[in-house]
């Protein structure tokens, strides 16, 4: 390459990252690769008000609703809490390149800043680690790199204020992953991870032989969509001496069905040993029972009903559950898990022009031990959002 043509492409690729930055245009090509970038910034403003006491300041309940986090035992007389974060913005670039046979390679990465150990405090900085959402890149229908499971589907997602929305009722996961797709149909192999209950308390193994397996079939149509998936995965624990593993299998069905501008969005799941996959991770996916494993069944699921009012005033209702089948004979070792979860929502969201939205968003949740202690959470939250 002469030097010339090196000068004009630094010269055009400064050219393309600065109209990035100051928002003038979202893609830009540079000889034959489309450069692209998005991404949203949020402020969320929240009061929580728990029964049974408020979670610590540095509690990831605080930024979104996590169902485990929420607090059980006898009712507090503790004021509600309110906090204030920005974490949630984010920011995406990709790529597509030409190639000489006529297809077209394309990558993305992705980070936000939530769920990530503070650079700062509270107190003065409000500085947060950006961390990976994405990384990956795409050819002739493979898919390499760090992307949302296989087993997930995310167009199933309802539009909610709350950073997950039905958190214990959705598959939920980003990992490591070689997926193909043909057609309607994709398989992965995905990065395998297991949380057991050892002695009452959670242990995160990272111990497996095999990747965890997936597959999914997707049936689009002009009335909606319909995605039926599977997992199947090996459970382990090999630590202080004990080499035990188990199997682990789920399905999903989930889908989305229009209704003119309104839509209804839903999914119901069941399996063994789902654990991490379900509910961000409510419960674990097996119990070890001397040198066993014992895996846990679960049921969860959430419906979701969009309602548009007029083009720029839109409100989504809520409804997400899970459910643990706990083996009660082995509560001496697993302790007082979580045998329930639940949640309602609705919000009402208000777009003033194209991409900026205003809402407000009241949720009430519950969890309940197997012992039957509980206890809820009411939430109201206020956001504000721009797409670029």
């Amino acid at each position: 390459m002469t030097t010339t043509k090196v000068t004009a492409l630094k010269t055009l690729t400064a050219s393309a990252v600065l109209c990035a930055l100051a928002g003038t245009a979202n893609a830009a090509t540079i000889g034959n690769t489309d450069v692209s970038y998005g991404g949203y910034v949020k402020l969320d403003a929240m009061w929580s008000d728990y029964s049974a006491g408020v979670p610590a300041g540095g509690s990831i309940g605080r930024d979104f609703y996590v169902p485990g986090t929420t607090p059980v035992g006898a009712d507090s007389d503790s004021d509600a809490v309110f906090d204030m974060h920005a974490r949630q913005s984010r920011f995406n670039l990709g790529t597509a390149t030409k190639l000489d046979d006529g297809k077209t390679i394309k990558t993305k990465i992705e980070i936000d800043f939530i769920a990530s150990a503070p650079g700062g405090n509270e107190r003065v900085s409000n500085s947060y680690a950006p961390r990976i959402r994405q990384a990956f890149v795409t050819y002739d229908g493979w898919l390499f790199g760090q992307a949302w499971s296989n087993f997930q589907n995310v167009g199933a997602l309802p539009e909610t204020l709350d950073f997950v929305g039905p958190a214990e009722g959705t598959v939920f996961v980003r990992q490591a992953q070689a997926r193909y797709t043909t057609g309607n149909w994709s398989f992965s192999i995905e990065n395998p991870e297991s949380t057991v209950t050892v002695g009452g308390a959670r242990v995160a193994t990272d111990d497996a032989s095999m990747p965890d397996f997936t597959a999914r079939y997707a049936h689009k149509a002009d009335w909606g969509e319909l995605v039926f998936t599977g997992l199947a995965r090996q459970l382990t624990y090999k630590q202080n001496g004990i080499d035990a593993d188990t199997s682990s299998f789920g399905i999903s069905a989930s889908g989305k069905v229009n209704f003119g501008q309104n839509n209804l969005k839903f999914m119901l799941t069941q399996g063994s040993g789902l654990g991490r996959y379900i509910g961000l991770n409510v419960a674990n996916g097996a119990v070890l029972d001397g040198d066993d494993l014992d895996a846990i069944d679960s049921t969860s699921g959430f419906i979701a009903y969009q309602q548009h009012w007029n083009s720029q005033w839109r409100s989504t209702f809520l409804y997400s559950f899970f459910s643990a089948d706990n083996n009660t004979d082995l509560l001496a070792v697993t302790g007082d898990p979580t045998e329930m979860s639940q949640s309602y929502s609705a919000n009402l969201l208000y777009s003033p022009v194209k991409k900026l939205t205003f809402g407000v968003e009241f949720k009430h949740a519950e969890r309940e031990l197997e012992s039957g202690v509980d206890g809820d959470m009411d939430r109201l939250q206020f956001s504000a959002k721009y797409v670029f």
